[in-house]
C-alpha cells in the first residue's frame, strides 16, 4: 500500500472522524477496484465454483466496510480480503458437509495458509480463459470477464453494451450458471485449444485497458489500475503463446497508448487535446 493507505491505518486508532469517513470510504473503494478480480480468481481456484467464490469475496468486502472504519485498513488489504473470503466460503461449505464435492473443496481451503503469486499460469489469466469458454455466447464472455476481472459494476457494463442493467445482470448470471452446470474447467487451455479462445481473450484484455484509459463512469478520467492490469495480462499472454503475433501487437498497442498517460490530462484534470 502507498503512503496514503498507511496514513489511513495510522489514524484508525483515533477513529474515522479524525481520518475522515469520506477518505476512508474512498480508500476501501480503491481496494475493491484494485483487488476484486484477483480475490475472485484466487478463491475460485480453491473452490472450483465461480458463483460461490464471488459471493464469498462480496461478503468479505461487506465485512471490510463494517470493520475497517474501526480498525483501519490492514497493511495487506488484498490478503485480508482473500483470507476473509476463504474463511467465509469454508464456513458455508462446512454447513453443506454432506455433499462430497463440498467436503473436498473445504479440505482444499483448509490446507491453504497463504496466497502465492504464479508466473504464467496466473489465477487471473485462468479466470479470463474460463470466462471466455466457447460454450458461452461472445457477449456473455465479455460481460462476465469485465465484471470479474475488471471489477466493473453491472451498471457500467450495461452502459457499454447499451442494454438495461437488469438484462445485463441476467446475462452474467446465466453465464456463471452455464460454467457451473457444464463443468467448465478453471484452467488455461492446452495448446490445441488456444486458437478458439485467444481472439476473445485479446478483445477482453483490450476492453479492460480501454475502460481504464477512458472510464465510462465516475469522477476520474482514467483508472490506471485497469490499464496496468490489462498490460500485465498482455505480458502473460506473450509468455503463454509466444508464436502469436496478435498477442504482441495488442501488448505493443497498449504500451504505446499508455506511454502518454501522464501527458493526457492537464493539471486541472481535464483531457489534454
Amino acid at each position: 500500500m502507498g503512503s496514503k493507505a498507511r496514513a489511513c491505518h495510522h489514524y484508525a486508532d483515533r477513529g474515522p472522524t479524525v481520518y475522515g469517513a469520506a477518505q476512508l470510504s474512498a480508500e476501501i473503494a480503491a481496494v475493491f477496484r484494485r483487488e476484486y478480480g484477483r480475490a475472485v480468481a484466487v478463491v475460485t481456484r480453491f473452490l472450483g465454483d465461480l458463483s460461490l467464490a464471488e459471493e464469498a469475496v462480496q461478503e468479505a468486502f461487506a465485512a471490510a466496510l463494517a470493520r475497517w472504519p474501526q480498525t483501519g485498513i490492514p497493511p495487506s488489504p488484498a490478503g485480508w480480503i482473500i483470507t476473509t473470503a476463504r474463511n467465509k466460503a469454508l464456513d458455508r461449505l462446512r454447513k453443506e458437509a454432506s455433499r462430497p464435492e463440498r467436503q473436498h473443496a473445504a479440505q482444499l481451503l483448509n490446507e491453504v495458509e497463504r496466497v502465492e503469486e504464479h508466473e504464467v499460469h496466473d489465477d487471473r489469466l485462468r479466470l479470463i480463459f474460463t470466462c471466455c469458454h466457447p460454450a458461452l455466447a461472445p457477449e456473455a464472455q465479455v460481460a462476465l470477464t469485465l465484471r470479474l476481472l475488471g471489477g466493473l459494476s453491472t451498471e457500467e457494463i450495461a452502459r457499454a453494451f447499451l442494454v438495461p442493467p437488469a438484462t445485463l445482470a441476467q446475462r452474467i448470471s446465466r453465464a456463471k450458471a452455464k460454467i457451473r452446470d457444464a463443468g467448465v474447467p478453471y484452467r488455461v487451455p492446452e495448446g490445441h485449444e488456444l486458437p478458439a479462445r485467444l481472439r476473445t481473450v485479446l478483445a477482453v484484455v483490450y476492453l479492460i485497458f480501454n475502460e481504464g484509459y477512458s472510464t465510462s463512469s465516475g469522477d476520474a478520467l482514467m483508472r490506471t489500475d485497469l490499464c496496468d492490469e490489462a498490460i500485465r495480462l498482455g505480458r502473460l499472454l506473450t509468455e503463454l503463446v509466444p508464436a502469436e503475433s496478435e498477442v504482441f501487437g495488442l501488448l505493443a498497442l497498449m504500451l504505446l497508448i499508455d506511454a502518454r498517460r501522464d501527458a493526457r490530462t492537464r493539471v486541472v484534470g481535464s483531457i489534454q487535446t
